[in-house]
């Protein structure tokens, strides 16, 4: 069945190059294969390689082949509208929830007779139910590579035309669902049920758990989750596949049949609550296929019925090869595979805790650690590198953490169902069962969270030294892989003295220099970290997205071995400066946060300062913040309801370099500074307000000469930044400009 796996293989490839490089045309790369794998096929005689490889490209042809054929007759409706106006009919399948900016959906839309699921966005603060019309002139918008912006993680779970409301609706509330839309309702209920039947501090890990709903979980105990090396735990994928199937089993006797009838609908209707999401629905196909094979007294092939299970979601979807929850759940599978056995071998030829023959409690113990830090390894091995790139995290003390969780996962699974069901029956005894089951649940939590706070817990990719060890551990194992006689020990040892190196490194690095500034790509917003002679401070935080810009900020620190900073200073409230810093405050400290005296309307400065408590220093007049090498100056708002205008400026001093922080400033701000102080010739000047055509203007760059400029900036951003007139002006100073949203995070040494 290796011939299965073989296809599959270069189908999925196929399916990559469509999927991540959009190639308009595959017929051509699909002929050349089919007629190279034809060519390879008669020569191969017995050869196996050979015939492996004809294999490969004959997948990658029928791939490239079928992929053309979707994007031509699936796809080409929805792109032509991309970008276009047009009045259009939603059925709502899922209920709404709120944005910043109004209320956002799902539902499906007829083109040219062919029915598309999609998400939509309306203005107002409509309550949207499964069933409901919403009728009216929407924006188009591709999700796929095809389109004029880049492509969405939408398109690897069908949705291919994001919708944007343009006025003039009509909204019809349905009788009744139809029928398609009776697993989102499901889902609401189940999530209801949750909520209500435990107590808060663990509702949200439920709700995660059973149906992968982690909105719910704060920005805490998700970070403690990521860094510990359980987030996999919230994130419904073939593990929890594999629990609500041992469940099943149970509950059928075991009986082909029985479980035939029984659990393959129920299967399938889980797959369908959770949103069929692509690891969900893998591991279904795989679990259905294992019923068959025993229904059909067939082996089970776990290889072929991965390469099945992927195949015939490619078929349905090629994007589906873009979902990271497919890369994961299908790199699990694989680790496991290959590697289960040779490490749990190599564990128990060691005998470092003696036999784990016998009946007894403790050789049961010592099978099942064993068993469970083979998995993880095993499941790592293909994993880390998604994970390193996908979430800029690498767990050091993951297989440790998992030792301790794992092992309740089941009970608590379990019994989130049995609350669910008795609460039909009893909502009282069904509570009571539910605050027993919360216990376990704040096992997991408690574990997580001491398991995150241990000294490198997790090394994280904004070090490019963390890049480097990781690149060379894997090209460490291959040659492993390659050897003849095998020495684990070596290997890790290797791969150990690698990782204090690149950390000591990394954390050496900015030491080394007078001033060593960085400004994050946080997209459309602006975060900044001074450092100099050991010292760290950091100017605003916040970016496209509160959390994102804080995670960047605290790995960026984290990874230079820094957990508190000398100060946070913000220029003012706008979420674009300061959403994130709440969330920073979570994981990194502050001997000082400095806060603008200036109108704070979404309550963003009260909230840093209900945490930082008696570390806030509010700026209503000129500070001097001396350190070691250099000093900081902050300025003062000129007026406490001038918006931005009277923003906190920063001017950060070394022996050897200027750096100008004008916050979001326009001209009026900047003559307003301009006039009370005389500023030196700056090396760096952050441009004013992301680039405007309103801010940094000719007397600011008249006055302080600036050798560099750099724009912080999001990629593609709805106000036009940065806008050519100031570029024009840069450009007529002779200076040199960086800009985030096409250089990424830019470091500036001296």
């Amino acid at each position: 069945m290796l011939t299965l796996v073989f296809f599959t293989i270069g189908f999925c490839i196929a399916c990559a190059l469509f999927g991540y490089y959009y190639i308009g045309c595959l017929w051509a790369m699909a002929i050349a294969s089919l007629v190279v794998a034809i060519l390879l096929y008669i020569v191969a005689k017995r050869r196996i390689w050979i015939r492996a490889v004809a294999t490969i490209l004959l997948g990658c042809a029928i791939g490239g082949g079928w992929s053309q054929f979707y994007s031509g007759v699936y796809l080409a409706p929805a792109a032509k509208l991309d970008m276009q106006n047009r009045d259009v009919t939603i059925t709502v399948t899922d209920y709404s929830y709120e944005t910043d900016y109004g209320v956002a959906s799902e539902g499906l839309v007829y083109l040219d007779n062919k029915p598309y699921f999609v998400k939509f966005y309306l203005d107002g603060r409509e309550v949207l139910e499964p069933g409901t019309v919403v009728s009216g002139n929407f924006r188009f918008r591709l999700t796929t590579g095809a389109g004029m912006e880049d492509p969405t993680h939408h398109r690897s779970e069908g949705k291919f035309l994001l919708l944007y409301d343009d006025g003039n609706l009509k909204i019809t509330d349905a009788d009744k669902a139809p029928w398609f839309c009776l697993p989102a309702v499901w889902r609401n209920k189940l999530l209801t049920s949750i909520e209500q039947l435990f107590p808060e501090d663990t509702a949200g890990f439920a709700q995660a758990i059973i149906l992968g709903e982690r909105d719910n979980l704060d920005y805490k105990t998700q970070t403690s989750l990521k860094v510990s090396g359980i987030q996999h735990v919230v994130a419904v994928s073939g593990l929890h596949v594999s629990v609500l199937f041992g469940l099943l089993q149970v509950l059928t006797f075991k009986k082909r049949y029985i479980n035939l009838f029984v659990s393959v609908p129920l299967l399938i209707i889980f797959a369908a609550i959770v949103g069929f999401t692509p690891s969900v629905t893998r591991a279904c196909i795989m679990q259905i296929l294992m019923i068959i094979a025993e229904i059909a007294f067939k082996d089970y092939d776990p290889p072929s019925a991965l390469a099945f299970s992927v195949l015939i979601m490619l078929v349905v979807n090629p994007l589906a090869i873009t979902s990271v929850s497919l890369q994961l759940s299908a790199g699990c599978v694989i680790g496991i595979i290959l590697f289960y056995e040779r490490i749990k071998s190599w564990i128990q030829s060691r005998k470092w805790y003696g036999s784990a023959e016998g009946k007894g409690i403790l050789p049961k113990i010592k099978r099942w650690s064993t068993a469970s830090v083979s998995v993880t390894l095993s499941a790592m091995v293909i994993t880390t590198p998604f994970v390193a790139y996908y979430f800029g995290a690498v767990s050091l003390v993951s297989v440790f953490t998992n030792l301790l969780a794992l092992w309740c996962i089941t009970f608590i699974f379990y019994g989130i169902i049995v609350c669910c069901a008795l609460s039909i029956i009893s909502f009282g005894v069904a509570g009571f069962i539910a605050n027993i089951i919360a216990w376990p649940i704040r096992y997991v939590l408690l574990v997580s969270r001491l398991c995150s706070k241990v000294p490198l817990a997790a090394v994280y990719t904004r070090s490019v030294y963390i890049v480097i060890w990781l690149v060379v551990c894997y090209v460490l194992f291959v040659v492993f892989l390659l050897l003849k006689k095998k020495h684990p020990i070596v290997l890790f040892s290797s791969c150990v003295c690698l990782l204090l190196t690149a950390v000591f490194i990394s954390w050496m690095e900015p030491r080394l220099y007078s001033t060593y500034a960085t400004f994050l790509d946080v997209g459309q917003g602006q975060c900044i970290i001074l450092q100099s002679g050991g010292h760290t401070f950091l100017v605003d935080c916040g970016g496209s997205r509160d959390t994102d810009a804080a995670d960047i900020a605290a790995e960026t620190l984290l990874s230079r071995g820094i957990s508190q900073v000398d100060g946070i200073i913000l220029t003012h409230y706008d979420r674009d400066h300061a959403g994130g810093v709440a969330y920073l405050l979570t994981r990194i400290r502050a001997d000082n946060v400095y806060l603008p005296y200036m109108v704070d309307e979404a309550g963003l400065g009260a909230q840093v300062s209900e945490m930082s408590g008696e570390h806030v220093v509010s700026i209503q007049k000129d500070l001097d913040v001396l350190f070691s090498t250099g000093k900081m100056r902050i300025f003062a708002p000129d007026a406490y309801d001038l918006g931005n205008e009277s923003g906190i400026c920063v001017l950060f001093q070394t022996e050897n370099c200027d750096i100008l922080i004008t916050g979001d400033r326009g001209e009026l701000g900047e003559m307003l500074l301009l006039h009370q102080y005389t500023l030196p010739q700056i090396d760096v000047l952050v441009a004013g307000h992301h680039g405007s055509a309103g801010s940094t203007s000719d007397r600011l760059l008249s006055q302080t000469k600036p050798e560099t400029v750099v724009i912080s900036v999001g990629k593609n951003n709805p106000y036009g930044h940065p806008a050519e007139a100031l570029l024009n002006r840069l450009n007529a100073t002779g200076c040199e400009i960086f800009r985030t949203d096409i250089d990424g995070t830019i470091i500036y040494r001296r």
